[in-house]
């Protein structure tokens, strides 16, 4: 594709200066680097222009110059910057090169990581409205004349941040849920801050609904040192104008704490001296559409190249950070240094010492088929649960399915609802009656009778958190609190949180106590510091323990060791009822290792069985992959590209193709989406630099396949895969 930058009729002044701008072009255009463009004075890397790009004109970023610039098309020359957003500082070169590194690492161009890391309002605002923005007088930062609040901190804390205060890094700091992970966070930002009046702390959380209770108690401790407008957050959940006045606070230094999701890696943070990633295993910090960058891996590069530490916490670490902090005297790479909390505090002020709960397993193997609500609750579960909410505590019953039922079905012809654009079932949601894809968004109604036979009597199969919550509803309703009133039953999933504010309000409701039994997915199930839940369920964990996805019993893993955390975390409110904090497992398969590991609350010992069969099986950690994906017409034209791309890298003899094994192209589990088939082929090397080397010269050869495809839609490649 033609540079659209250039232009043959453009008038240009010879004594213009040629600017290299980065700028965000089509996807598959094959324009990767930042273009050429003339500016009637110097203007340095990092400054934000508006510049033409084709008939629109477009935000860029004067990128640096490379050692040996390319010499101009005969007979074109450069179109000129349209404007300068003069009243932002220029970006620094430690952020251009974090977007370089993640352009090149992720195989995307450097332009569209760029002008993705910058907030939207950026990009159509002109320099006279940025202007404008910028003259609004900001409020006063000045320190409140109250005292900051301190806690002190246990032996175990006091211990991991001396060695944080004193060590290089990165750390992984291998907390137990409760152990006090979040003030040794608030203490090592406290002495970071406290080092340089400029210095800067980023703090990440995997998701947006764990944001506003870490932003309370930043505020709370730093408010009064460093005033309200210190503390700033930045996540999708914001509006544009919220976006970019923090990210203009933190790009100033005005903010000198930034909180936030995986998009706040990209942050401008010219001050930066700790970056803090809390619950590092979290999938969510890899992104999943655009550039498919992990925030985590990105943090501990950017950590290192700006001389920053590094924090990695987590009670249930990804593995790859597990293997990287075992040290060199056990045989691992110590990479990173490993910090044990094993102890849990359980009181909000720090005082008194908690216990990890009990964890139960239920054999669902051994209980009767007509058991309560249709056999979702064992007896005994659902005498726990009745015997807690009685006494006055809170119940948590995790399922991570929302919805009413996976499906509707029909017992005379077998029909089922499927999704008509999809290779996938709507989920059918009771409470406004209707049948939704998960994947593609396709709402209907629920047909009065089947569409196929005309049968009146279709049901659902399975269940979700919407069929839990109404059939607890009704099981516990003559359970009565001490307070003589009915139990009550509540839900919170991505369908009963979609209108703003409504997530907040109803976790307000669970800590006030107006909530008896929580019924929630996994959005719940980490986090959440809810201090009267003293019981915590998971009814049908099992299907993990046989995905395909190897990553799969990692992640559940983690899941239910992160929900059991959400009980007994009161140490002295467990202490006053008398009833010691509760992990219950309704499962088909008691004896799996996983479970067996999940009952002594051992990490290590499940991370050491699961790391050896990766290594036997040369998995990450032990190998390094990369996924190429192709979304097309028909399912044949999507594996078509693939193969014809494997094909012409075996034949161009690629470098490190020696090192890399191709595997052949498969169909996606969920193989059409939106009437579009998706097909994936996975690569893998037992070295990183070789798989990286392939990518960069496989990159020409994958454009140039393209146009041969006539049904291909999109392709990408996602590097350090999260799911296959």
């Amino acid at each position: 594709m033609p540079d659209r930058s250039l232009s043959p009729t453009t008038p240009h002044d010879s004594a213009a200066c040629l600017l290299c701008v980065a700028v965000s072009t089509p996807a598959h255009s094959g324009v990767g680097e930042p273009l050429s463009y003339a500016s009637p004075r110097p203007l340095p890397p990092g400054t934000l222009v508006r510049v033409p790009l084709g008939a629109r004109e477009v935000l860029g970023v004067v990128w640096d110059a490379p050692a040996e610039p390319a010499a101009l098309p005969p007979g074109m020359v450069p179109r000129t910057v349209a404007g300068v957003l003069e009243g932002v500082a220029p970006l620094d070169a430690a952020w251009r090169r974090l977007v370089s590194f993640a352009a090149r690492y992720y195989q995307r161009a450097v332009g569209e990581v760029a002008l993705a890391a910058l907030p939207p309002q950026l990009r159509d605002l002109t320099p006279e409205q940025l202007a404008r923005r910028l003259r609004r007088p900001a409020p006063p930062a000045h320190p409140s004349e109250a005292v900051a609040k301190t806690i002190a901190l246990t032996a175990e804390q006091a211990s991991a941040t001396a060695q944080i205060d004193t060590e290089r890094g990165p750390f992984l700091l291998f907390g137990s849920t409760g152990s006090g992970k979040t003030e040794v966070y608030l203490h090592c930002v406290q002495r970071a801050l406290a080092g340089h009046p400029a210095a800067q702390a980023l703090v990440m959380v995997p998701e947006i609904n764990l944001t506003p209770q870490l932003e309370a108690r930043f505020r709370e401790r730093f408010a009064p040192l460093y005033g309200e407008a210190a503390v700033v957050s930045m996540h999708s959940g914001m509006t544009p104008a919220q976006r970019l006045k923090s990210w203009l606070a933190a790009h100033t230094g005005a903010a000198r704490i930034v909180l936030g999701t995986r998009m706040a890696v990209f942050a401008s943070l010219p001050g930066l001296a700790l970056v803090v990633v809390d619950e590092e295993h979290d999938a969510s910090y890899k992104q999943q559409e655009g550039a498919r960058y992990s925030a985590r891996d990105l943090a501990l590069w950017r950590g290192r190249e700006q001389g920053a530490k590094v924090i990695l916490g987590s009670a249930t670490p990804s593995l790859e950070s597990w293997h990287a902090s075992t040290p060199a005297s056990e045989g691992g790479p110590g990479r990173y240094l490993r910090l044990h909390m094993p102890s849990r505090i359980g009181s909000g002020d720090g005082a008194g010492t908690g216990e990890l709960p009990r964890v139960r397993l239920v054999d669902m193997g051994q209980q009767p088929r007509s058991s309560g609500a249709g056999g979702v609750f064992s007896p005994p579960l659902l005498a726990a649960i009745t015997e807690r909410v009685q006494r006055g505590e809170q119940c948590l019953v995790l399922l991570n399915r929302r919805g009413f039922a996976p499906v509707l079905h029909c017992h005379d012809c077998s029909w089922k609802s499927d999704c008509p654009h999809c290779s996938a079932h709507q989920v059918f949601h009771k409470s406004d009656r209707t049948l939704r894809c998960h994947h593609c968004g396709f709402t209907q109604r629920v047909p009065r009778a089947c569409p196929s036979c005309g049968n009146p009597d279709i049901l659902p199969l399975g269940r979700g958190t919407e069929q839990l919550e109404e059939q607890l509803a009704a099981l516990l309703r003559n359970v009565i609190t001490p307070d003589r009133r009915a139990a009550r039953v509540a839900r919170i999933d991505a369908d009963t949180t979609r209108a703003k504010g409504a997530l907040e309000e109803q976790l307000a409701q669970v800590h006030s106590g107006e909530v008896d039994v929580l019924v929630g997915t996994q959005m719940v199930a980490k986090g959440h510091d809810f201090r009267r839940i003293t019981l915590v369920a998971a009814v049908q964990p099992d299907g993990a323990l046989f995905s395909s996805d190897f990553r799969a019993p990692e992640r559940m893993f983690a899941l239910l060791m992160q929900a059991a955390g959400r009980a007994g975390r009161d140490a002295r409110y467990v202490a006053a009822q008398g009833s010691p904090p509760e992990m219950w497992i309704q499962t088909w398969h008691p004896d799996h290792a996983v479970y067996a590991a999940l009952r002594r609350h051992d990490y290590p010992a499940f991370a050491a069985r699961q790391l050896a069969e990766r290594q036997e099986a040369g998995m990450p950690p032990f190998a390094y992959q990369a996924l190429v994906r192709a979304d097309a017409r028909t399912q044949e034209a999507a594996q078509a590209f693939l193969q014809a791309a494997s094909d012409a890298a075996r034949a161009a003899g690629l470098p490190g193709l020696d090192q890399v094994f191709l595997f052949p192209p498969v169909p996606l589990a969920i193989q059409r989406v939106a009437n579009v088939e998706r097909a994936q082929m996975l690569l893998e090397s037992p070295q990183r630099g070789a798989l990286q080397r392939f990518l960069a010269a496989w990159q020409p050869l994958l454009h140039a396949e393209r146009p041969r495809h006539r049904g291909l839609v999109r392709w990408l490649v996602d590097v350090d895969p999260q799911a296959i």
